[in-house]
């Protein structure tokens, strides 16, 4: 068994182009995505078209989720994301599950088992440092799924978490968004500190998961420029540099 695991595409399709060309190379056909399709002064159409020119297993993100509400109320890159979408994307969000079993062997979750908008492998200090969470803690969010590769975005942060009953948590990272700032719980930033796009390949072989995290390049100088054309300096930032 082997397979990719995207996250965080956040509607930048160059980013997305690169890595579904990568998974092409390797020859990997299946591809679990983990939520925060379209999100983001970019390219939401188009890439909502990349997405579902594929047969991917997708669940839903705390984003998605947003695009689904009254775009009225919408943060203004948010209110222009909806504004780029057909009906055909809007249905397919709809669609979307918070999260799903694949092949009896992997949970998908945006965030966590519980929440679509929370972190699971990190916490913020209140001076705003993102820092590990403890073992206790990310286990008590993973009460009750007894699958043994557990997958989840949200942060952005490529991570893996051995559990003590040897079940597996994987972050794969951001595909499109590698820095972000937010004031929940506290003020904070994540950065990457690379504009690379991000994602994981997963194995699966006698002694267990193995997880490759890769990091591609792609043309980001572009990307930065559709969010600086679009009035977004900080995305521009982020996307060109992995820093804000």
């Amino acid at each position: 068994m082997r397979f990719a695991v995207i996250a965080d595409i956040h509607g930048n399709a160059l980013a997305l182009e690169a890595v579904l060309a990568d998974i092409d190379a390797l020859g990997i056909a299946d591809i679990l995505n983990l939520g925060d399709h379209l999100s983001g002064p970019l390219e939401a159409a188009r890439t909502a078209d990349l997405i579902l020119a594929r047969d991917m297993v997708s669940v839903s993100g705390n984003h998605d989720r947003y695009l689904r509400g009254d775009p009225a109320t919408l943060h203004q890159w948010e209110a222009d994301c909806w504004h780029e979408l057909t009906p055909a994307h809007h249905a397919w969000l709809a669609s979307l599950p918070f999260s799903r079993v694949w092949k009896d062997e992997v949970f998908l979750c945006h965030a966590t088992p519980q929440e679509d908008n929370v972190y699971w492998l990190e916490t913020v200090s209140p001076d705003g440092v993102v820092h590990a969470r403890s073992l206790a803690e990310v286990e008590a969010f993973a009460e009750g799924v007894p699958q043994s590769l557990i997958l989840c975005g949200h942060t952005h942060l490529a991570r893996i978490v051995r559990l003590t009953d040897g079940r597996m948590i994987v972050n794969p990272g951001s595909v499109g968004c590698p820095g972000y700032d937010d004031d929940a719980p506290y003020p904070h930033k994540v950065e990457a500190g690379a504009p690379h796009a991000a994602y994981a390949v997963i194995e699966k072989a006698a002694q267990g998961w193995s997880v490759e995290f890769r990091r591609i390049a792609y043309d980001w100088t572009s990307a930065a420029g559709i969010a600086a054309a679009k009035g977004r300096p900080q995305w521009a930032r982020a996307i060109a540099t992995g820093w804000l």
